[in-house]
């Protein structure tokens, strides 16, 4: 089967690369699903997962927003950050998500209400990657 060579690049440098049959991931437009041959485009990313399919298996990498390249051959993911799910500490990101949960029930003038909902999200989709892996 055709794969596409996909790149998952962070500040701190590269997450994933590999070639893979299958990426699917949510835009800010909705949900994409890219198979090799797609046609080209350029779109931000919500806070989510995104899948890579090859073969009977599925690799999970939790990204905090960022843009998706697509070309016919090769994806490339410029993410603010982003983990593979097996390198979450699931711990850590059960604390930032009772720390986010806290400050937005605080609903003090001094709390960035915003920030701190983004937090949880971050925080909920680490989660979610790490009980789906």
């Amino acid at each position: 089967m055709k794969t596409l060579k996909v790149s998952i690049v962070t500040p701190d440098g590269p997450v994933f690369e590999s070639d893979v049959e299958m990426i699917s991931t949510k835009a800010q437009s909705g949900e994409l699903g890219i198979l090799p041959g797609h046609i080209p485009m350029v779109a931000p990313l919500e806070i989510g997962a995104v899948r890579l399919k090859n073969g009977g298996n599925t690799e999970l990498v939790a990204v905090s927003g960022g843009f998706i390249e697509v070309r016919p051959e090769q994806v490339t993911i410029l993410a603010q950050a982003a983990e593979k799910a097996e390198s979450i500490d699931i711990q850590r990101a059960k604390e930032a998500k009772a720390r986010a949960e806290d400050r937005m029930q605080a609903k003090k003038d001094d709390v960035d209400f915003q920030r701190a909902e983004l937090a949880l999200k971050r925080a909920m989709n680490r989660i979610n990657v790490t009980s789906n892996k």
